[in-house]
């Protein structure tokens, strides 16, 4: 027997895989392809202080090595989500976190203390890549002055566990995952979509119908790993790490880069029975290899020559 629990802070999570926001629904979706209690946790889709339509289609495009998209923060508000989807994820015997976003700090606030009440669900996941509209549509989490605002501002109103999902669109990554751990944060998560487009040569148009999009999948692997080994390295609370998660042996590189758990996202879509494949896929290798508990690869890389 192996030991696949792993420890985020307060949280205690039975395995090391989550999935990732926006790409599985509020886990309903999925009840027919896998028993939502077998994971680690789950983030559910980006909510709101008010509800959202989201972009213009078409908001998603499939790329060579994964996929793009614009969908926009779509969702009924947290006012329709505590009295409406709420209860139905009360049933999960795992961990329920909420994608919480907003275009302002008091958005972020009002959603936040609202979700604080809700005793099923042990913690939120800070989305700071939203754009500040009262700073020209910058994003939160691109500055570390923003950056520190929002988590600080969170951390007040918010008493259980704080995680905040960092941008990869940005200089310095390590700086704003120390700037939001002095901040307050209990964990980061990273990384979030890279920013991308495609075109359509024959109409010469962009496909997505706001031009630019998030591009997550298999081809941001490489980036996620780099900034996921960079920031556990840089912080001191615990990194979950995500971008482009398709097996466990994706999953595994996360741990041993420094990752003290995972997302999975776009491979969801794929196949929406991935996660628990890589559940299975860790316990095999950890058999394999003689090791008794999964925390023994978290940041266990080599740089050594």
């Amino acid at each position: 027997m192996v030991d696949l629990s792993v420890k985020i802070g307060a949280l205690q999570l039975k395995n090391p895989v989550m999935t990732a926001s926006g790409t599985f629904g509020y886990g309903r979706e999925y009840e027919d392809f896998i028993d939502i209690n077998e994971l680690g946790g789950i983030v559910v889709k980006g909510t709101t202080r008010e509800a959202k339509q989201g972009n213009d289609y078409p908001r998603m495009a499939e790329t060579a090595m994964g996929m793009l998209n614009a969908v926009g923060l779509q969702n009924v508000g947290v006012d329709s989500f505590i009295k409406d989807i709420y209860p139905g994820l009360t049933k999960y015997q795992t961990n329920v976190l909420v994608n919480v976003s907003g275009s302002t700090i008091e958005d972020y606030i009002e959603t936040a203390s609202k979700i604080n009440e809700l005793e099923a669900i042990p913690g939120i996941e800070l989305n700071i890549s939203c754009p500040n509209v009262k700073e020209g549509g910058m994003a939160f989490g691109v500055s570390c002055q923003s950056a520190e605002a929002v988590t600080l501002a969170v951390r007040k109103v918010y008493k259980k566990h704080l995680m905040v999902k960092l941008s990869p669109n940005v200089t310095d990554i390590v700086e704003i995952a120390k700037a939001v751990e002095g901040s307050g944060a209990d964990s980061v998560s990273l990384i979030n979509t890279l920013l991308g487009m495609a075109i359509d040569s024959h109409s010469r148009r962009a496909v997505l119908s706001t031009v630019t999009g998030g591009l997550s999948g298999p081809a941001v692997k490489p980036i996620a790993l780099r900034m996921v080994w960079q920031v556990a390295k840089g912080v001191k609370i615990p990194v979950i790490g995500m971008g482009g998660i398709s097996s466990a042996e994706d999953a595994i590189e996360f741990l041993l880069a420094g990752a003290n758990a995972v997302q999975i996202g776009t491979a969801n879509f794929v196949d929406p029975a991935v996660t628990i494949k890589v559940i299975e896929g860790i316990k095999r290798y950890l058999n394999l290899h003689k090791i008794e508990s999964v925390g023994e690869l978290v940041g266990a890389l080599s740089v050594e020559k």
